[in-house]
């Protein structure tokens, strides 16, 4: 099966109206453990311009092994990069949908360090939901699309970028609390991973207010 290549095509007509695109797209989401991550890339007009990087797709179409020399590569391409954080402890007291919404304000407050002025773009985010603008957003123009992480080159190179900080987090975690596989299933509700918590309790990094003894098995 070919894999469509996401194309600049939304990018470049949003560019026509505002100075710059920010992209935004969470990895973590549903996991049982471990932190909540949104990648921001910031793309300007000559950028848009410029050859999609090679291998480039939403993270979940990118072979594990192939992630990290793709993320290198986006990042390259982009005008800048961030990666913002939201704690399991942080989802546990604000529910997750207000810690997206934290996780991507603080990616896009560390574009600001590159010279980027968020009130001057259009925030691209991937979905259908702004979690942006009611966790504190205001004065950002934000504007959800669906599939953006499969259409949109920027929201891609989002994705694969918060995709690798993440998993690279949860790797190290891995060696905090091994009983849980972190290495393998990256805080995701797979078997072993749940048949651990049944068997030693929840950890710290572990969302203790979801249903995980319920969850179903995502690997």
């Amino acid at each position: 099966m070919t894999v469509a290549v996401p194309k600049l095509t939304l990018e470049r007509r949003l560019l026509r109206e505002h100075t710059l695109v920010i992209a935004c797209d969470e990895v973590g989401r549903g996991a049982l453990a471990g932190p909540v991550a949104v990648g921001t890339v910031a793309v300007d007009a000559p950028r848009a311009r410029r050859r999609v990087p090679e291998g480039l797709r939403d993270s979940k179409l990118v072979a594990a092994h192939h992630r990290p020399a793709v993320a290198e590569r986006a990042a390259a391409w982009v005008q800048a990069s961030a990666v913002g954080w939201s704690s399991a402890a942080e989802i546990d007291e604000v529910g997750i949908i207000r810690a997206l919404g934290l996780a991507a304000l603080r990616a896009i407050a560390e574009l600001r360090a590159f010279g980027v002025v968020p009130e001057d773009a259009i925030v691209l985010l991937d979905g259908n939901h702004d979690y942006i603008t009611p966790a504190g957003g205001t004065g950002l123009r934000v504007q959800p699309v669906i599939k953006a992480d499969r259409d949109c080159a920027s929201a891609a190179a989002a994705s694969v970028l918060a995709k690798v900080a993440r998993d690279d987090l949860m790797v190290g975690l891995h060696d905090e609390a091994p009983a849980y596989h972190w290495a393998r299933n990256k805080g995701y509700a797979s078997a072993e991973h749940r048949a651990a918590i049944r068997s030693h309790g929840l950890s710290p990094h572990h969302r203790a207010s979801w249903a995980i003894a319920d969850a179903p098995t995502l690997f």
